[in-house]
């Protein structure tokens, strides 16, 4: 390991509107699933850190939920752990879908930007789908309205540009000492992984007919003795219909979410993992100040 003086350590939150590619961003840099993705916007709901190490630096990337107007209460939560964590950070990164521009929902975060003193850099996102003389009038006009210190134009899902942004970050965080294991790549317990891809196979397969109001918890992780783990949860929505939906069939929409789900949580796990399953009705659970605790979420009180 190396000296103090010679290790950079820092913290670079991953900001931007829902569905600019976050959290895959992060996936991609941390070489594994950290955060989950789907093609429902607001996906992300609390904080999810990924722990990077490029040369001698450790970079702790926060991918955060997307900004954009709240409506809800879950929503004013999700939105204020976006700005908590930008404000937290040592370093801003700001993603902009390149297809999207400067859209309402952007024009509001670059105007609210110039409020937080710490450095900041561009990540153009989708770079694939739009033509290069739009993606350099896009940069202007982005760094007119608010200077970067420097801007990336990539593909985040086909990782076109993010090597270079590696590089440039572990330059721009400061000297310091790492705060983490070297093998540690996120800060997330199992648990809270776990019920985090659950709830991703949820919405890849009912994006269309299940709202927003579902949420999962981990109730049980237990480690057998032939080394293998039993994991039980529980799939909270909000209408006795929902359920159905989530059930589906003969129960094969709750069986193919399960199947899906043990995959990636037991590649996390590096163990075979038996997972459980369960439905319940709780139908206020979006005003339950315990459930937001369980996201990571702060409770908005008004």
């Amino acid at each position: 390991m190396n000296s103090v003086e010679q290790t950079r350590c820092g913290f670079v939150a991953l900001i931007g509107a829902p569905n600019a590619g976050k959290s895959t961003l992060l996936n991609k840099l941390v070489g594994s699933k950290v955060s989950i993705v789907s093609r429902k916007v607001q996906t992300t709901r609390s904080l999810v850190r990924g722990i990077v190490l490029e040369d001698t630096a450790q970079i702790i990337f926060v991918d955060t939920p997307g900004i954009f107007a709240p409506k809800r209460r879950l929503d004013r939560a999700m939105v204020t752990s976006a700005w908590g964590g930008a404000g937290d950070a040592d370093i801003i990164a700001l993603l902009v879908d390149a297809r999207r521009g400067i859209d309402d929902e952007t024009a509001d975060i670059l105007s609210k930007l110039p409020d937080l003193k710490q450095k900041k850099i561009l990540i153009i996102n989708k770079i694939d789908t739009v033509e290069s003389e739009k993606l350099l009038i896009l940069a202007e006009e982005i760094n007119a309205k608010l200077p970067f210190a420097v801007t990336f134009m990539i593909s985040a899902l086909k990782g076109f540009g993010t090597a270079a942004i590696m590089k440039k970050l572990a330059t721009m965080v400061d000297q310091g000492p790492w705060l983490y294991p070297e093998d540690q790549i996120s800060v997330a317990p199992l648990r809270a992984m776990a019920a985090e891809i659950t709830r991703e196979k949820i919405f890849e397969r009912l994006h269309e007919e299940l709202p927003y109001q579902s949420t999962v918890e981990t109730e049980s992780w237990k480690e057998q003795i032939d080394g293998t783990v039993r994991v039980e949860q529980t799939i909270y929505v909000t209408r006795d219909a929902h359920k159905k939906i989530v059930i589906g069939e003969g129960g094969q929409m709750l069986k193919s979410i399960g199947t899906a789900a043990r995959g990636d949580i037991s590649e996390i796990a590096e163990t075979k993992v038996h997972l459980f399953l369960f439905v319940k009705v709780r139908e206020n659970w979006i005003d339950d100040p315990e459930r937001y605790r369980e996201m990571g979420l702060e409770f908005p009180k008004n």
